[in-house]
């Protein structure tokens, strides 16, 4: 009983934690939810070429309902600046899709180093920027867009996040309110999610555990987003009577944590 109670508690917990970290943050939960996968796949024996890709899949999954929920409970706030996600959508899901492309070229070992280069810069961010950091008054338009929006479907796929992560630095930096800024990219958790979720499902993984449809693991899924479904409304929530530059200095030594074992892992095998 106790070898399916422990990854079921952590899980739930993992879950939990994502879904709190998507609206108060603004983080993708897949900073959270890939290395809980990881530990939790590898722990009971499925740790084949392609766990990694099962982890970044499972986790982008759980994303699209968490991403939902979360730009539902914002909107409703009056926070959501819709006029970026309908003109940053197409060149996200593309950048989504070639991410894919590129993590089913990769194998586990190749993606964790990845995986921990790219937290160890996020979590540097979050550590040292300000509130009153500027590049510009305005969004990037034209071709400074048609760069940048895929650029961010395609990292955040590699790391099995909604993109938050990397939106809302990019919304701060041109001008918009770090609570306008979170609330916006939890929309990005869609426009990255669904195009490469169905991708995935297209990419069967070797050495799966059992109940995976293409590279995502049902069970995981399910289990987690049970969890996030409750806590992403309280994320949302707590993000507009919180001050988040402290919680996130704090949670960027949580990421420098999470990157240095993920990449002991890798290198290790």
């Amino acid at each position: 009983m106790a070898e399916y109670l422990i990854p079921l508690l952590t899980l739930l917990a993992t879950g939990a934690f994502a879904g709190v970290l998507a609206g108060l943050l603004g983080v993708g939960g897949g900073i959270v939810l890939v290395p809980a996968f990881l530990l939790v796949f590898t722990g009971a024996g499925y740790d084949g070429p392609d766990v990694m890709q099962i982890c970044l899949a499972t986790s982008l999954a759980t994303i699209i309902v968490t991403s939902i929920r979360s730009v539902m409970a914002h909107h409703r706030r009056g926070a959501v600046d819709w006029q970026i996600l309908k003109t940053w959508a197409l060149g996200i899901g593309i950048g989504a899709v070639i991410g894919v492309l590129t993590v089913g070229a990769l194998r586990t070992e190749m993606l964790q180093v990845i995986f921990a280069v790219l937290v160890v810069i996020i979590a540097t961010y979050m550590a040292i920027s300000r509130s009153h950091w500027r590049l510009a008054e305005d969004m990037p338009k034209g071709l400074r867009r048609a760069i940048i929006a895929p650029m961010i479907g395609f990292v955040s796929v590699l790391l099995g996040i909604g993109g938050g992560s990397i939106g809302v630095p990019l919304m701060t930096l041109h001008g918009r309110s770090v609570h306008r800024a979170v609330a916006t990219a939890a929309g990005f958790g869609v426009l990255i999610a669904v195009p490469s979720v169905l991708t995935f499902l297209a990419y069967p993984a070797d050495g799966a555990p059992p109940y995976t449809m293409g590279s995502v693991n049902i069970p995981a899924f399910l289990v987690t987003i049970s969890m996030t479904l409750l806590t992403a409304p309280l994320g949302a929530a707590l993000a507009h009577r919180t001050d988040a530059a402290r919680l996130k200095r704090y949670f960027a030594i949580f990421l420098m944590l999470v990157a240095a074992n993920m990449l002991r892992k890798a290198l290790t095998g």
